[in-house]
Parts: structure tokens; C-alpha cells; sequence
């Protein structure tokens, strides 16, 4: 399986390609060997080379990642110093690729997490840090985790948090040593995601809490806009979860589950409909969906028939017995396969965008 070749923008035939080096994955669920392409888009981030990534589904389990995809070592190359979610405070300047982020001010505003054990809080993917100060003024002992080293630093030097460079699992964080693990929009953005999720359950203390959000491509925008749907994100996100599959994936981790609930994002609407216009060309539902008006009534739709293209779900570190901790103890690479014949399909089926 490979890539395409795309000029998103003219200006882009002038940037130099980046040096990429593949991979091609198994499920990153149960370690299937068998997959259909549910769609191929493009990067929409300027100096991309004009690349193509695939998105497949497993035909064993139903997840969908990207594949194949960027290694550790070359995905770092596809997060610009603008991209915006490693930024505190609004970045200046806001270019019609900046302007695909929606200002999350808001939105981590309404991110709540109820007071657990000792307070003591990680927040994976920590970006900018804006959920960290927050929390730090609520009386939390929050640490933050990210990727990227300039975030990091940020984050340490502007707002005097501590704040780890890295993923998990992280060698400097011990064991049972949080209370609360958050990921953000994070999830979504790691190679291992299931190896990330086993981790985290060894930091948390018994009974401590995992909040995780991501987008949902079992989602009435990514039916409306297909390769122009903003949670796509490629090649920054690699695995595309449905709730099934994040239930299921924090089950093998050793979690137990809460109902997963859907979140209304208006404003991810309208990033997905600028990114459409850019991709498509202009059309009048697309401009409407542009609107505020627009995009409000149509996340309403989207959140009443519980098809948003965000989802969140709280998870409790499980007190597992014999058979449980076997489960937790495997590694990725000894994954029995996952099969069930009733997986809850993305809509579209197979399909390949035009």
C-alpha cells in the first residue's frame, strides 16, 4: 500500500518533501493481518510534499488507523513549531491552515474531572498546558506529558509546571503514582496506542481514574465530508476510533468502562467545512455549514442521533484477578485476534474518496 501525490496549494510545489520513513502496522487492537480502505486524504498542513495517507479498517476487529504511516522517528517532521495545540494561548497570525483549529479556549473550559484520592494528576499530551494550569489553580499536583520538547519547555518556563518530555510508558514516572490520567485529544496521535493505555493503568493508584477523549469517525461529519473531516488530521492521527473500539481497546488494557458519550463541537463543523471547501472546491452546503448558524444546528443533529465526531469516556483501573492480569500482561506483538460478528462498521463501508 502506498501514498499519492496531491498539490493541495501551488505554493506547496516549492517546499522541498519531507524524508519519510514507512511503516505498515498490524491492528493496533488485535493484530490483524487483514484490512479494507475506508478512505485516503490528504495532509492538510502547508510544506506536506503533497502526500496521501490511507485510512483502513481491520476486517477481525473494525479499528481504523492509518496505515501505513510515518515511523516514531519521521512523524515529528509532520508537527510544524505552529501547530496549535502545542500552544497555550492563540498562536498570531491565524493562516488558513491555523485557521483549521478551532480556538479550544471553550471547549477545555467544559472539560471537568471530579476531585480523586490524593489529586494527583497527568495529563498525556499535555500541549500548551492550558488544562494543566487550570487544574494547578484547583488545587491539583498535575504533571504534564508530551511529545514535543518545545511545548514541554513551555510549559515549564511560562507557566512553572512540571511537565515531562516523552510518552508512556516514561521512565520517570513511577507506578500508582496518579490518581487521575487525562488524554485530551491524545490518543489518537500515538504508534502504540494499547501499549500507552497499559501503562497508564500501572500509574494509576487503585481505583484511580482514566478520562480519555477522541474524535469519533463513526460520525455524521465524517459522512457529510468524508476526506474533508477535520478529525481525520493525517498523518498526525493513526488510529480513528469508533466507540466500540475504545471500549474494547481500554478492556484489554485492564479498564473497566464507563458508556461512552458523545461531544457537540460546532466549531469542528466548520473546520471541516473550510477544509472541504479547500479540497472540493466551494458548494452552498458547505458554506451554510461554514456559518455558526450553519454548524450549530447540524452539530445538534449530529449529537441527538448520537453520531458527533467527538467522544469521551472515564475509565476505573480494574482490581483484576488471574485471568485479567494475563490479559494486561501481553504484549502487543502476542495479541490473540479480537473477532466478533457484531462490529459496528464506520458508514461508508468501503469506499475510496474521489
Amino acid at each position: 500500500m502506498g501514498f499519492l501525490p496531491f498539490d493541495l496549494d501551488a505554493s506547496v510545489t516549492d517546499t522541498p518533501k519531507p524524508t519519510v520513513e514507512w511503516e505498515e502496522s498490524n491492528c493496533l487492537l488485535c493484530d490483524g493481518r487483514r484490512w479494507s480502505i475506508l478512505v485516503e486524504a490528504p495532509d492538510p498542513a502547508p510544506g506536506c510534499g503533497g502526500f496521501w495517507f490511507a485510512v483502513v479498517q481491520c476486517q477481525d476487529c473494525g479499528l481504523c488507523f492509518t496505515n501505513p504511516r510515518p515511523s516514531p522517528r519521521s512523524i515529528v517532521q509532520f508537527y510544524p513549531d505552529e501547530y496549535l495545540p502545542h500552544h497555550n494561548r492563540p498562536h498570531p497570525g491565524r493562516s488558513w491552515w491555523r485557521s483549521l483549529w478551532p480556538r479550544r479556549r471553550a471547549s477545555r473550559a467544559r472539560r471537568t474531572v471530579a476531585w480523586h484520592g490524593e489529586g494527583r494528576l497527568l495529563d498525556f499530551g499535555c500541549g500548551g498546558g492550558g488544562f494543566l494550569e487550570r487544574m494547578s489553580r484547583a488545587g491539583w499536583q498535575v504533571t504534564g506529558l508530551d511529545l514535543s520538547e518545545a511545548a514541554v519547555e513551555r510549559v515549564r518556563s511560562e507557566l512553572g509546571l512540571s511537565a515531562l518530555a516523552g510518552s508512556l510508558p516514561h521512565p520517570a514516572l513511577p507506578e500508582q503514582a496518579f490518581d487521575v490520567i487525562t488524554m485530551w485529544q491524545a490518543l489518537e496521535h500515538v504508534h502504540r496506542p494499547l501499549d500507552v493505555l497499559r501503562a497508564a493503568h500501572r500509574l494509576l493508584a487503585p481505583g484511580g481514574k482514566l478520562v480519555v477523549e477522541v474524535p469519533n469517525i463513526d460520525s455524521l461529519p465524517f459522512r457529510w465530508f468524508g476526506r474533508g473531516w477535520f478529525g481525520l488530521d493525517l498523518p498526525r492521527h493513526l488510529t480513528h476510533f469508533v466507540p466500540a473500539t475504545l471500549t474494547r481497546m481500554l478492556e484489554r488494557a485492564g479498564f473497566q468502562p464507563d458508556p461512552v458519550t458523545t461531544l457537540r463541537h460546532s466549531n469542528w463543523l466548520r473546520a471541516s467545512a473550510r477544509l472541504a471547501c479547500r479540497l472540493k472546491g466551494s458548494g452552498l452546503w458547505r458554506g451554510w455549514l461554514r456559518s455558526k448558524v450553519g454548524s450549530g444546528l447540524a452539530s445538534w443533529v449530529a449529537h441527538l442521533t448520537g453520531r458527533s465526531d467527538c467522544i469521551r469516556v472515564t475509565a476505573v483501573k480494574a482490581q483484576p484477578g488471574p485471568a485479567a492480569q494475563a490479559e494486561v500482561g501481553r504484549t502487543a506483538g502476542a495479541e490473540a485476534p479480537v473477532r466478533s460478528s457484531r462490529v459496528r462498521r464506520p458508514p461508508g463501508g468501503r469506499f475510496r474518496s474521489t
